[in-house]
Parts: structure tokens; C-alpha cells; sequence
């Protein structure tokens, strides 16, 4: 057999180097299949050999990037003698295409050891895709099985061969990318469906996983939302944002709708890069290599040669695409070469040396091709090291149109314009350029790959280093760990900044925005800051070209880390767009996204991005969205959003309506509307959560409107910064919600603030308000409306109380001392009327009923703690009490002063003197007023005021020659028995009560027994066990069976009524077994005997009570002790339990609406 030279071409070489102009520069993608025969391989046959026939299966090219021209008359020109010897890489081609697999591998396995591996069995073994076949699908009717059949691949096993890396390919494509098994796997499947319609196999795991992804992501793209998160929840087992997660290493596939549109036809392919391969037809191969075949049957052989024309065909519209592709790349590698003529000053020497010649990568890959001109630009050939010059085309083309990019600095083209090129040494030789290329291919690198392409180019430019880095770090980022990810952002920032292409920077913030699958707060924080640098690098326009997209298109991403991340990049990007996009789409974006996200922690960063954009706003039509926009947040049902509106949304909102001149003229007046109308509507019964949303704007607005005042005051022009100024008082000001409420911080600075404040305060003082309109404003307008809005809320109304007291204190600290007692405080006077000649002893004062009063005391006389402002709330409250009771009012307002109040602890001795000047007032009415404010104040006062203060004065009341005031410390005894644990005063207290019970001429006291009942029902249950079992109990057995001999019918059933109130407060408490027997059952009885005859519905309820209380009783002895029993939860039959609940919460004081109340359906 004769010899091979290893160093000859290949014919396909020849044919090359004769057509240099038909060669194109392709990368292949490293998840390839198996390769063709590379130009100048060791094993190539010589030029005499007989030729095989080449047959061009799915896109490849060799692994020097070089095309193959496939031509019938190629085939025949390779025609030779019968006697030759078949190289290696032909009979590995023909034992892959007879799919001898184990063969092929024992093969490679061999060349392996024998230290020359093929290209062809290393690529195709290490991609799995070649294993991706169905495991039923018959063969081709030629095609040889192995002893187990077809090949299949179990499962999807990654990797560092199999990983997919081609999901983000270099031309911005994420979609596609190169792979010969899929053409390959493809194009017989094809004819196994055609010649086996009828077999349909079961869906495989990888399948199903893949089928899902499409669906789902064909039901988001058409809008059935909800059937997708049923699907997804349904398939909660795979991420349907990730398609790696499906386990198949191949890029994502076209939608269903492009899928199906495509059903059955090639689909085109979009590659920029063509890979082609060279087999051997079986029948072709030397007779001495390849024992002959008996004769095969004519159907047969037609059969197989029609499938052979398919295929053909089939390679025909590949080729096809391929010129298509080819033509495009040819088209951006023209624009590579205007990228370097403007980086490279002058072009290197025409004629290069030996070295040169063989390294430059021309298009014929010849050593004379030095000196034509280039088409396209120089890359490596994939040969050995090229680390080389690069010559510059002698023809000039249209230099293409600039992008809105940054240049490179001066400085380095300077450096690089200057550099002189690179020179070697060469040796003095006479060896051929065949010799010698073919020499140092022995030089083991790998550059037929995507990777190896990229490092055998050095970057000479900041350009160059630009688009290595746009093309090489979509392959980087999913290789590194999730944790770690933040550490890219400065490197796809700088590169998104620099990089010429609109389509690679675009994908660069596609991949920032999806860096991290759910970024926690640094993250954010860390890409946020990114986002800024580029905004503030590249400008406006880019800004809202390139930025704003990634943002829109996450907007309803289903993770809130996502979103979250989009809301603050909105405020954070504010100040570098351009001004039509932030009051219009930006805006927009906000608004849906607090209208409909349903995370707290998105809607709150959107309020704060919102207060961003108020900020920057700068159109005046724009106020009404923003003004419904603060409602809008105010209402939110989430308290970190409504806190979020305080500290950010209205002060800037605010902040804008001062420029606009509308924050005294249009803001504050709209809010104080919507309160009265709120009240209008609410006559019958208010809605608070809205007055409290409207409250709580109108005092975030109390700071803008001061500075207002102090902005536009007479004086404001005389205000000068030295060094004299005094300090601020801390408590000068309430303490701000957040700094944007800070006056300082409104005004400019706390030393102007200063100043301001010395000339304000001495203007009030001695110069007054002439021509201060702002000021007038408050004074003549926003005062008596607010005074007005108070005098009609309702003053039982705990909530609006407090919320208006804190409104006036937060107004009158925030305003000053002077302007309070020379404007607040006269205002209120006037209109409470507190002298003592306008006291009516029979008609009373009307005001002092309503809320002014309380919010009053607490708002405005709260303000300042000073000894006179402690005397003038001590004398209010004294005059209050003393006025309400001479005139028979309701005390309603005086409770309500009282419990704010109580409410702090520094009050509580200054409530007590007042109380005391009540306990020795001449009048039984004032004294009657002070024993019932005792029951408020108890609650919140600590025990030793309790027994040095508050005792002492009930004692002294309970002796009091009046009944009617002995009577009204009652509930205040009962309510220290409730709070206080200190055993001595709780002897005291036993004691006076007992004496009321007990002293015979309390015995016919009808109001007193009364009082003491409902006084044991409100505190029974909370009081102390042995209290309640040894006093309460047995005087309400006592107070039961006197009222069966009550003579007066009016009397007994209200004394009954209260009886009924009381036990059924207290059958919720635990009783032992002896009170229960002695006194708890005694009581219902006596209880019973009257409602039979007063009130029979009455009798059903207590009843059940009694035949329960004698079942546990009799349980109990039976049984061991199971310590106390709650009668309330365990009543005999469900329809009794449900029915004495229920009314139970319809119970009235009132003895005339007991048949009512109890009244059965009919």
C-alpha cells in the first residue's frame, strides 16, 4: 500500500487555492458535532486516491474556519486509480455515517493512545446532541445498526463539552447557534417520519420539559396571565423564566406560533457562521478497504437512491442559507475594517517576510496573498500562534454612519498611531512556506473554536478591546456564581458605555438587568449605582433609548425583587432623562405600577421614585396627576407606604406646588374640601380612616407652609449669614418624619433658618402682619376653617380627637410661642367664651359640648410646658368642668380632655389638681363631675398616686352629705378594684363598698344598688378571683333574692335588667364548685323568678345557664377535680349557645327594650 505524505493538500485545498475569492472566516461554536476533514490534515489521501464522494450534512466548516466548495465537477476532477490507501478521517466519516458508533469509538480510543487524536470522533463524541435521537425511530433502510441499536442518550448530562454557551451568540442572536447534530438527527428523523407515519413514541422527560416552556411562554405572550400561573403552578417543579433549566443543551427554539407556521419545512437559519462537513459514500470507497456487498435488489436500490437526492436537496437549501449568512457577515466584517483603519494610522509595509506571510490569515490562505487586496478583514487561520500585524486594505470603502458612542482618549491614539509594527527575526533559511507552515502546526493550540478564535486575537484598540469584551462576556456571566455576579457590573457597564453596536449594548443591559435571578437589597443597591454611571456617561438620549426598555420590559416580572429593582431605577434615573419622558412615560410606568403590584416593598419604592419625579417635574398640567397620585398612596392599605408618601412623596410634591405658587392657594384648600365633605357625608356615621388620610396630609404640609411664611415674609430680604446667629433650640421644632420635612432642609440651612426665625419672631412681635399675605392667609383663612371643620367632628370619636389634637400641636410648635399666643389662642377664646359672666347656669355654653374643647386643651394648651402655660391649662380645664356641671351638660367633652390627657403621664398630676378643685367645690354638681372624672384617670395612673391622690379624694367624696355624689364614686371604686393589686388599698376600697351594700340607709337607695350592679358587671370579670367569689358573688345573691319582694314593677325589672347583664358577664369567668352551688345558682334562680313574669324571653337564656351550671356541678363530683369551668362556652344545644351570644350584643340599659331585644321570630 503506498505511503501518505502527511504534508500534501488536500484536494479540497487545491480547489480552494485556485477560488481564493469563494473562502469565508466562520467561528464554530464548541458544542459542535462532528467536524469535516480540516485543509492540510495529517491523513489526508494523496492527490492520486481515488475520491469519495463528499456529502455535505448539516452546516460545518473545517477547523480552520475555511469554506468547502462542493461542485460535481470537484467530484470528478478527484477521480484516480483503484489502488490507494484510505485515510483515517474517511473511514471515521464512514463508520459515523453507518452509525458503527461503538466502532468509531474504539477507533478514537486507539488514535487517542497512539497520540493522534481525529477532529472529526473528537467533536462528534464530545457533543451530546449526536445522542439526542429518539429511542424508538427505526433506522434509514442503509443505515447499519450496532448490536443495540440506535444510541440513546439517557437523560441530559452537562458537561464542560455539552454546557450551553451559545445561548447569547456574538451577534446578539440568543436564539440559535451552530450544531451539526441537529441537522443531522433532524434530516433522518425526516425520513424515518415519512417511511413510519404511524409510530407515535411516548414524550420523554426533556421533551415534556421543553413543550412547557413553549406553552407557557405562548400563553404570556398572548395575554391568558391567569391559565399561565395555573400552568405554572401545575408545573411547579421547572422555572419558566430560565430555558437552561429544561436540561437540553441546545439554544431555545422558536415559538409555537413560528413552529408551527414552519411545521414540516426547514426553517431558515439566522447563524452568521456555516459549519460543513465531508463523509464518504459507502459505495465509493476502495474495493481493497471495504469488502464488497452482494448485489442489492433494484427497488432497493432506487429506494436509496431517491432517500440520497432528498438529502442532497435538503444540503442544497443549507448551502443556500449559508450564502445568505455568508453575505451578511461579509457585510460586518467590512465594518471591522473601517473600525480599524480609524484606529490604525498608517497601514504596515505592503511585502512581508516569511514569518508574516505564513501567519496572516488572507482569504486564500496562500503565502502570495499578502499583496491582494482584502475583502475581508484578516483572522486567524487556526494553524499556530497569531499574534500578528494586520494589513490594511488597499481600497477605501464608505466609512459607516457614527454611533452616539464615547471615543477612545486622544493620548492612546496617539500611543497607537506612533507605535511602529512588529518585526521578527528571521533565520537564514531556505525552507519552503509548505515546510514550514506545515512545521509549525505541530504547535498544539486550539483556535477552531469560538474561544480559541478570541484568544489568538490581542486587542490593539479601545475599540477592539470594546467589541472582544461585548462578544466574549455573554458567555461569561452564566459561568459565574450567582453570589459573585455583582463583580461583572463595572465590566458590562464600561462595555455597554463604549461599544459601537446598538444591538451588542443593548444585549449588555439585557444581561445587567437579569444579572441576578432575585438581587437582594446591595445588589440593587450595587446595579443601581451602575445604572447612574451610565446615565450620567452617556447622556439623555441613550439613557432613554437603551435603559428605560429594560426597565419596561420587567415591569410585571414575577419575582418582586425584579420589579423592585425597576421602581427604584425609575427615581434613580430621573435626573438624567430627558424632561418630556420623565412627566410622561416614567410617570406612567409609577402609576400602573402602584395601581397594580401587589408587593408593599414595590409599591413603596414606587412612592419614593414618584417623590423623585415631583422633584425633577416641570409641568404645571401635570399637578392633577400628581395630587390624585398622593391620594391615591395615602389610601394604600400598607402602612410602609403611607409612611413612605410622609417622608418622600408629599414634601417634594409639596416643594413643587410652592414653585408653582399653589401649595396656600390650591393644595391645602383641596384637602380641607375633601375633610368637609367627608363630614357632610358622615353625619351619621363618619368615615375616620379617610379623615385620618386627609389629617395626616394637611400636617405633612405644615413644614413647606412655614417655610412659605418665612420665604415670603417682609423681612426675608434682610436675612444675612454671620457669624452671630444663634443656635437652633432642639425642640424649637417637632421632630421631622424624614429630613425632607426638616425646615433647615426646605429652607437652604439651619444658619438661614436662624436668621429667619430672629426677624420672624420679632416682627410678630412688634412690627405685626401688614403686608404679609402668606401669613394673613393662615391668620384669616386656614385658622377659622380649621376651628370650624373641629367644632363639628364628633367628640366621642376617640381617633378624630387625637388625630386634630396632634394636628394643632404639631401646627402651633411648628410656628412659634408668639404666634400661638397672639393668634391660635385668641381665636379659640373667642369662640369658648370662658369668662364667668357668660356662664348660664340653665342653658349652658353649646361650644363646650362639641370637640373644640378637648382638642383645645390638648393641642394648642399642650404646646409649650412652661409654669404659665401649665396654669392656663389647669385654669381651662377647671372652668370646663365647673361650666358643664352648673348648666346639666353632657360631660362628653370634659371625658374626652380628660382621656388624651391621661393618656400621658407628665398630665397626671396636673389632672389631679384639677380633679381636687372639683372634690372641694362648693357645688354637688361639680363634685358629682369630679368623682366620675376619677373613674377615667385611674386606669392610667400609677399605684402610689392611686393611694396618695386618688383614694384619699374618693374617701372623701363617699362621705359627702349629697347621695347623688357618694353615688358617682362608685364606678370609680369598682375601677380600682379592676387595675390596682396593692392589697391595703384593695381592703379600703372592699370596705367602702361593703358599707353602701351593707349601712341600712342605703337600703332603699335604688340608684346606688344600680350602680353597684353595673359596676360588678364591668369589673367582675377582670377583678381579682377572690374578690370577685368572696364580695361580688354573694352581694349579687343578696341584691337577686331582695329584688323577688321589690314591690314597684319599674324598679324591679331595672334592678333585674342589671342582674341579667352582670351574671352574663360573669358566666364567662371561672367559678369554683362552692360559690357556683352557694351563690352563682342561687342568684340565676332568684334571677329566673322574676324575668318569668317581666320578661320570658329572658327566662329561655337563664334557663340554659342554670340547667348547664347543675351539669358541671354534678360532672364535678363525679368526676376528679378539672379546676374551674367557663359556663358561656360549653351551653346545652347549639341553638341556645348561638342565640344568647347574639343578643347578648344587642343588650341595652334600658328595662323598656328588654321585650324587644328578646323577642322570638316568627
Amino acid at each position: 500500500m503506498a505511503s501518505v505524505n502527511p504534508f500534501d493538500l488536500s484536494d479540497s485545498e487545491e480547489e480552494a487555492e485556485r477560488r481564493p475569492n469563494e473562502t469565508v472566516d466562520t467561528e464554530r461554536s464548541p458544542s459542535d458535532g462532528a467536524p469535516g476533514p480540516p485543509p492540510g490534515n495529517l491523513f489526508s489521501p494523496p492527490a492520486d486516491a481515488e475520491p469519495p464522494t463528499l456529502l455535505l450534512s448539516s452546516n460545518r466548516t473545517s477547523p480552520s474556519g475555511e469554506g468547502i466548495s462542493v461542485s460535481v465537477a470537484a467530484t470528478s476532477a478527484m477521480a484516480g486509480s483503484a489502488e490507494a490507501r484510505v485515510s483515517v478521517d474517511v473511514i471515521a466519516a464512514q463508520l459515523l455515517r453507518d452509525q458503527y458508533i461503538l466502532t468509531a469509538l474504539e477507533f478514537h480510543t486507539e488514535l487517542l493512545e497512539a497520540g493522534r487524536e481525529l477532529p472529526r470522533l473528537r467533536d462528534y463524541f464530545s457533543n451530546p446532541g449526536n445522542f439526542e435521537r429518539q429511542s424508538g425511530t427505526p433506522p434509514a433502510k442503509d443505515q447499519v445498526l450496532g448490536p443495540g441499536g440506535p444510541l440513546n442518550r439517557a437523560g441530559s448530562i452537562s458537561t464542560l463539552d455539552s454546557l450551553d454557551f451559545a445561548r447569547y451568540s456574538d451577534d446578539g442572536n440568543r436564539e440559535s447557534d451552530e450544531r451539526v447534530a441537529e441537522s443531522e438527527v433532524a434530516s433522518q428523523e425526516r425520513k424515518n417520519f415519512k417511511s413510519s407515519p404511524e409510530i407515535q413514541e411516548p414524550i420523554r422527560q426533556l421533551e415534556k420539559r421543553a413543550l412547557n416552556f413553549l406553552v407557557n411562554e405562548y400563553l404570556l405572550k398572548n395575554e391568558y396571565k391567569l391559565s399561565s400561573i395555573t400552568f405554572s403552578d401545575e408545573n411547579d417543579d421547572q422555572d419558566f423564566e430560565l430555558w437552561d433549566d429544561v436540561g437540553l443543551n441546545i439554544p431555545k427554539p422558536p415559538d409555537l406560533l413560528h413552529l408551527y407556521r414552519n411545521c414540516g419545512t426547514p426553517l431558515p437559519s439566522p447563524r452568521d457562521t456555516v459549519d460543513v462537513s465531508v463523509g464518504v459514500n459507502f459505495g465509493d470507497l476502495p474495493g481493497n478497504c471495504i469488502p464488497q456487498d452482494p448485489p442489492k435488489k433494484p427497488d432497493l436500490l432506487q429506494q436509496q437512491q431517491t432517500e440520497v437526492v432528498q438529502e442532497l436537496e435538503y444540503q442544497i437549501s443549507l448551502l443556500n442559507n449559508e450564502k445568505q449568512s455568508l453575505a451578511e457577515q461579509i457585510k460586518k466584517l467590512q465594518s471591522e475594517i473601517q473600525t480599524l483603519k480609524r484606529t490604525v494610522s498608517s497601514p504596515p509595509p505592503a511585502t512581508l517576510d516569511l514569518c508574516s506571510q505564513n501567519t496572516s490569515n488572507s482569504s486564500s490562505n496562500t503565502t502570495t496573498s499578502s499583496t491582494a487586496p482584502l475583502s475581508v478583514p484578516p483572522t486567524d487561520n487556526g494553524q499556530y500562534l497569531d499574534i500578528r500585524g494586520v494589513s490594511e486594505p488597499e481600497t477605501e470603502l464608505d466609512p459607516p454612519s457614527t454611533q452616539n458612542t464615547s471615543h477612545p482618549h486622544p493620548q492612546s491614539h496617539n500611543k497607537l498611531k506612533s507605535r511602529p509594527p512588529v518585526k521578527f527575526d528571521q533565520p537564514n533559511r531556505k525552507l519552503s512556506p509548505a515546510f514550514l507552515q506545515a512545521l509549525l502546526s505541530f504547535c498544539r493550540m486550539c483556535s477552531d473554536s469560538r474561544l480559541g478564535a478570541e484568544v489568538s486575537r490581542i486587542a490593539d484598540s479601545e475599540e477592539s478591546v470594546m467589541l472582544m469584551l461585548g462578544r466574549c462576556l455573554p458567555h461569561i456571566v452564566p459561568n459565574v456564581l450567582l453570589a459573585k455576579r455583582e463583580e461583572l457590573i463595572p465590566l458590562i457597564l464600561c462595555t455597554a458605555c463604549l461599544h459601537p453596536e446598538p444591538k451588542e449594548r443593548d444585549q449588555l443591559l439585557h444581561i445587567l438587568f437579569n444579572l441576578i435571578k432575585r438581587p437582594d437589597d446591595e445588589q440593587r443597591q450595587m446595579i443601581l449605582t451602575g445604572c447612574v454611571a451610565f446615565a450620567r456617561h452617556v447622556g439623555p438620549t441613550r439613557v432613554e433609548a437603551e435603559l428605560l426598555p429594560q426597565c419596561w420590559e420587567q415591569i410585571n416580572h414575577k419575582y418582586p425583587e425584579r420589579r423592585l429593582l425597576v421602581a427604584e431605577a425609575c427615581g434613580a434615573l430621573a435626573p438624567y432623562l430627558p424632561k418630556e419622558i420623565r412627566s410622561s412615560l416614567v410617570l406612567s410606568m409609577l402609576q400602573q405600577m402602584l395601581a397594580e403590584d401587589k408587593a408593599d416593598m414595590v409599591r413603596e419604592a414606587v412612592v419614593k421614585s414618584l417623590g423623585i419625579i415631583m422633584g425633577y417635574i416641570d409641568d404645571p398640567d401635570k399637578y392633577s396627576q400628581g395630587f390624585e397620585l398622593m391620594l391615591l398612596s395615602l389610601g394604600d392599605p400598607s402602612e410602609r407606604v403611607v409612611s413612605a408618601v410622609h417622608q418622600v412623596f408629599i414634601p417634594a410634591f409639596a416643594a413643587w406646588t410652592t414653585e408653582l405658587g399653589t401649595l396656600h392657594t390650591t393644595l391645602i384648600p383641596s384637602l380641607l374640601a375633601r375633610i368637609e365633605k367627608l363630614l357632610m357625608q358622615g353625619e351619621h356615621g363618619l368615615d375616620e380612616h379617610k379623615l385620618h388620610v386627609f389629617l395626616s396630609a394637611l400636617q405633612s404640609l405644615i413644614p413647606p407652609l412655614f417655610a412659605v411664611v418665612l420665604q415670603n415674609a417682609p423681612f426675608t430680604s434682610r436675612a444675612k449669614l454671620d457669624g452671630d446667629t444663634p443656635a437652633i433650640e432642639v425642640t424649637r421644632f417637632p421632630r421631622p418624619a424624614s429630613p425632607l420635612q426638616d425646615v433647615a432642609t426646605i429652607i437652604g440651612s439651619r444658619e438661614m433658618l436662624s436668621a429667619l426665625l430672629l426677624l420672624y419672631d420679632h416682627q410678630l412681635e412688634l412690627e405685626g402682619t401688614t403686608g404679609w399675605d402668606s401669613l394673613l392667609w393662615v391668620v384669616n383663612q386656614l385658622l377659622p376653617q380649621l376651628i370650624d371643620i373641629v367644632s363639628r367632628i364628633n367628640v366621642t370619636s376617640s381617633t378624630c380627637v387625637h388625630e386634630f389634637s396632634r394636628f394643632f400641636w404639631r401646627f402651633c410648635r411648628t410656628f412659634g410661642k408668639i404666634f400661638t399666643n397672639t393668634k391660635v389662642k385668641p381665636q379659640f377664646q373667642e369662640i369658648l367664651r370662658l369668662s364667668e359672666e357668660n356662664v348660664d347656669a340653665s342653658a349652658g355654653n353649646d361650644i363646650l359640648t362639641k370637640a373644640t374643647v378637648p382638642i383645645y386643651a390638648t393641642g394648642v394648651l399642650t404646646c409649650y410646658n412652661q409654669e404659665e402655660d401649665r396654669k392656663l391649662l389647669v385654669g381651662f380645664l377647671e372652668d370646663v368642668m365647673t361650666t358643664l356641671s352648673l348648666s346639666h351638660a353632657p360631660l362628653d367633652s370634659l371625658k374626652a380632655s380628660f382621656v388624651e390627657l391621661g393618656a400621658n403621664p407628665v398630665y397626671h398630676e396636673l389632672l389631679l389638681t384639677v380633679l381636687w378643685y372639683g372634690v372641694v367645690h362648693t357645688s354637688a354638681l361639680v363634685r358629682c363631675t369630679a368623682a366620675r372624672m376619677f373613674e377615667l384617670l385611674v386606669k392610667g395612673v400609677n399605684e402610689t398616686l392611686v393611694a396618695q391622690r386618688v383614694v384619699p379624694a374618693l374617701i372623701t367624696l363617699s362621705s359627702d352629705p349629697e347621695i347623688s355624689v357618694r353615688i358617682s364614686t362608685i364606678p370609680a371604686f369598682g375601677t380600682i378594684m379592676e387595675t390596682v393589686t396593692q392589697k391595703e388599698l384593695l381592703e379600703r376600697v372592699k370596705m367602702q363598698l361593703a358599707s353602701f351594700l351593707e349601712d341600712p340607709q342605703y337600703q332603699d337607695q335604688h340608684s346606688l344598688h344600680m350602680e353597684i350592679i353595673r359596676t360588678f358587671g364591668r369589673v367582675g370579670p377582670n377583678a381579682e378571683p377572690r374578690f370577685r367569689d368572696e364580695f361580688v358573688l354573694p352581694h349579687l345573691h343578696k341584691l337577686a333574692l331582695a329584688n323577688n319582694s321589690q314591690a314597684v314593677e319599674s324598679k324591679r325589672i331595672d334592678i333585674a335588667t342589671q342582674l341579667f347583664e352582670a351574671y352574663s358577664a360573669l358566666s364567662c369567668c371561672f367559678i369554683s364548685e362552692e360559690v357556683m352551688v352557694n351563690h352563682f345558682l342561687p342568684g340565676l334562680r332568684c334571677l329566673r323568678a322574676d324575668m318569668e313574669q317581666l320578661s320570658p324571653e329572658h327566662e329561655v337564656i337563664l334557663s340554659s345557664m342554670i340547667k348547664e351550671c347543675e351539669i358541671k356541678v354534678e360532672n364535678r363530683g363525679m368526676a376528679d377535680a378539672q379546676g374551674s369551668m367557663s359556663i358561656a362556652s360549653s351551653l346545652v344545644g347549639e341553638d341556645a349557645k348561638t342565640k344568647f351570644l347574639s343578643k347578648m350584643g344587642q343588650l341595652t340599659t334600658s328595662g323598656a327594650m328588654l321585650a324587644n331585644v328578646f323577642q322570638r321570630k316568627k
